[in-house]
């Protein structure tokens, strides 16, 4: 599938036992900031910044989903949120980025080994909110990723990033069959994302 080709059909939804995963949209502002504000220790790790702040806001958080269903629409990048089987309470959330995303684009990528950047069709990142960590609902969502990307996305080549600060995902990842593929340096954050595949 095309990023760029907006007449190209996206997935909009994938159903397991316990969550739904379906494109985010204004709509879900306080659902979403809920889920971002109780998280907001390990976002900080995941996106190597003081994302979110602490004087953030359900109107600063409905502003970036503006944003973020007009990227979507637009087939620039795709951001879905993670709810419970009821749509009443958001668990995480998962973006899909094309590897000509500007902040991926101005980032300095090594190869670990013999694979190719221009070889990869998307880079996926996702975060599951802190309550839900400890029942490893992430390692649940990892895998019915894995198995969404491989059935239902017309990528050949998908990988999924995560910032080495954050602990908690770089030991789900690498506990996988999934190898380290990737080292990626954006050029405004202090450390290194590690991206598998």
């Amino acid at each position: 599938m095309s990023f760029t080709d907006p007449t190209e059909p996206v997935p909009t939804e994938l159903r397991a036992a316990e969550f739904a995963v379906r494109p985010i949209t204004p709509d879900d502002a306080e659902r979403d900031y809920a889920a971002v504000m109780e998280s907001r220790a390990e976002l900080r790790l995941w996106e190597q910044s003081d994302w979110p702040a602490d004087d953030f806001t359900v109107d600063d958080n409905r502003s970036d989903l503006v944003d973020l269903q007009s990227r979507h629409d637009a087939h620039r990048a795709f951001t879905y949120t993670v709810v419970d089987p009821a749509g009443a309470e958001s668990l995480g959330c998962v973006y899909v980025f094309p590897t000509a995303a500007t902040f991926l684009a101005r980032s300095a990528v090594t190869p670990v080994a013999d694979d190719a950047w221009k070889d990869v069709d998307a880079v996926v990142y996702f975060w599951v909110r802190r309550s839900r960590i400890e029942d490893r609902l992430d390692e649940r969502l990892l895998a019915a990723l894995r198995a969404w990307f491989a059935g239902e996305w017309g990528f050949a080549r998908t990988v999924f990033a995560t910032s080495e600060r954050f602990d908690q995902q770089v030991a789900l990842l690498g506990a996988t069959d999934l190898a380290l593929r990737f080292e990626l340096r954006e050029p405004d954050k202090p450390g290194t994302y590690l991206v598998y595949g």
